[in-house]
């Protein structure tokens, strides 16, 4: 095992993929030399090249359209689009064109394409350019969608991604990426759609995502400490594939489920998640299905007021005994 940072971790995948296979390449803006505004491509430049990693003008749409071509002809594009907002500037490509195409040739072309992008809250970027926006792509038929909360997730899942014969949105939080902990050494590849149970308890069933999982940890802690409260904590990783018999088994394990998301309220994937337990394992819930959200607001850049609206420790802890006590007072 080595201690690698979450940015680093990202780097390393792409570098073993780009070593295994020749197809793999990689372009976006200032990703070559400069290694990326986020740092998660330092080195590749150096070791694979010109001819592999190339800088982009600053485009979203020449990005994933040149990345779209490549896909088609036989290559194993990374693009890289510097934040995940700036999707929107590109959205024809990814849900009209790049999700579409496998389907409306009959299969006969693929796109082995993925887009990695910046996601999130707690760098103080302001409305547009702190937005999870996460959901977007789970709505689009199509598209695999994968968030990692650790690094040796966004090595193994990140990977993965490459390696997967359809397009996949890569999303990596930017509070995450000078993270650091344990990663494999040598290749790591791990499954895309299969959750994980970091942590296991009797009491509740708490379903995390990215940024969202090690505050779900913590929680826990605090609740267990000092409250009595014995917590599972769920990391789902991906969003599509859904890992949909672990979320069943371990909710109907404690009946009681609560969703943490960065994404507003208004349609976020705990909507989905709340609605499939509903209706797969009714009878197994002691109490509603409680999510605990950022309100339907504009990301604020004020770091006091982006602290207040994405789900805190505090905040998480507090909805979790709202939601158990109403269940006892009922």
């Amino acid at each position: 095992m080595a201690q690698l940072s979450y940015r680093d971790a990202v780097a390393a995948a792409i570098a073993q993929e780009m070593r295994r296979d020749e197809r793999v390449v990689l372009f976006g803006e200032d990703t070559a030399a400069a290694g990326g505004v986020f740092k998660t491509t330092v080195g590749l430049f150096e070791e694979f090249g010109p001819r592999r990693v190339k800088d982009t003008p600053i485009s979203e749409l020449a990005i994933l359209g040149a990345a779209m071509g490549a896909a088609m002809t036989g290559l194993r594009p990374v693009a890289e689009i510097m934040f995940s907002d700036f999707l929107a500037c590109c959205w024809d490509y990814v849900a009209n064109e790049i999700a579409k195409t496998r389907y409306m040739s009959d299969g006969q072309i693929s796109i082995p394409l993925v887009i990695r992008t910046a996601n999130g809250a707690g760098s103080r970027f302001g409305a547009q350019h702190s937005q999870s926006v996460e959901n977007w792509a789970m709505a689009i038929p199509g598209l695999k969608v994968v968030a990692p909360s650790t690094p040796a997730d966004a090595k193994g899942l990140l990977a993965a991604a490459i390696r997967d014969p359809d397009p996949v949105v890569f999303f990596e939080h930017k509070s995450l990426l000078a993270n650091k902990a344990e990663v494999p050494e040598g290749e790591h590849v791990e499954p895309l759609g299969k959750a994980k149970v970091l942590r296991e308890g009797k009491d509740i069933t708490v379903i995390a995502l990215a940024a969202m999982v090690p505050r779900a940890l913590k929680a826990a802690e605090t609740l267990a400490a000092e409250h009595g409260i014995s917590a599972t904590v769920m990391d789902l990783r991906s969003l599509v594939p859904l890992d949909a018999k672990t979320l069943l088994a371990e909710s109907a394990r404690t009946g009681r489920v609560f969703t943490v998301e960065e994404n507003p309220r208004l349609c976020g994937w705990g909507a989905e998640i709340a609605s499939v337990i509903q209706e797969e394992i009714f009878g197994a819930l002691k109490g509603p299905i409680v999510r605990i959200t950022t309100p339907h607001v504009p990301l604020p850049a004020a770091d006091q007021l982006e602290d207040a609206v994405v789900p805190s420790v505090a905040r998480i802890v507090a909805e979790v005994r709202r939601g158990l006590d109403s269940r006892r007072a009922a």
